[in-house]
């Protein structure tokens, strides 16, 4: 599904100065989170279509993001297994067979690549944090069971988080 090998990269310089060059984010912001939640854990909460990066201070920074549409959303907790820059994209399955005209593979940095500018891939499936080629989605069911970005803020929450991270998604 993901472009490995030459795109798993830290983002140093090269997507900081893309992202630079598309404006700063306007809708993350910092809220109050006093849940129990372990400090730098992600809390997604799918009916609020909004991503929690827990502070650890009585924080969090709160991020809209897409999500899985009925029957395709999911919840549990999991980890980030991979970090990647303008993966290559494969449609799973699921999603070449409703949109049989998708090609087999997508280049990373195309302007049609779902992922956006950056991935952060989840263990245990075929699903990811990732960017999005249709920011109008974001806030919305739109999903095969992903969870979308605005590009600038997958390229912050890539810079702020590890692989390893914990991840819970709920309903």
């Amino acid at each position: 599904m993901f472009g490995i090998g030459k795109y798993r990269v830290r983002l140093a310089g090269a997507l900081t100065a893309v992202l630079c060059a598309a404006g700063a984010a306007q809708a993350r912001e910092i809220v109050p989170f006093a849940e129990g939640i372990g400090p730098g854990s992600i809390v997604v909460r799918t009916g609020e279509r909004r991503l929690y990066l827990v502070n650890g201070d009585g924080t969090a920074i709160r991020y809209p993001v897409a999500v899985g549409r009925p029957g395709k959303q999911w919840s549990g907790a999991t980890q980030i297994d991979g970090k990647y820059y303008q993966p290559d994209w494969s449609p799973p399955a699921e999603v070449k067979r409703d949109n049989p005209r998708l090609p087999n593979l997508i280049r990373g940095g195309s302007p049609s690549n779902p992922m956006g500018v950056a991935a952060m891939t989840l263990r245990g499936g075929e699903y990811a944090i990732h960017g999005t080629n249709r920011p109008n989605s974001i806030g919305t069911f739109a999903s095969y069971g992903c969870i979308r970005m605005y590009n600038q803020d997958i390229a912050d929450l890539f810079e702020r988080v590890p692989v390893g991270t914990q991840v819970y998604v709920t309903r």
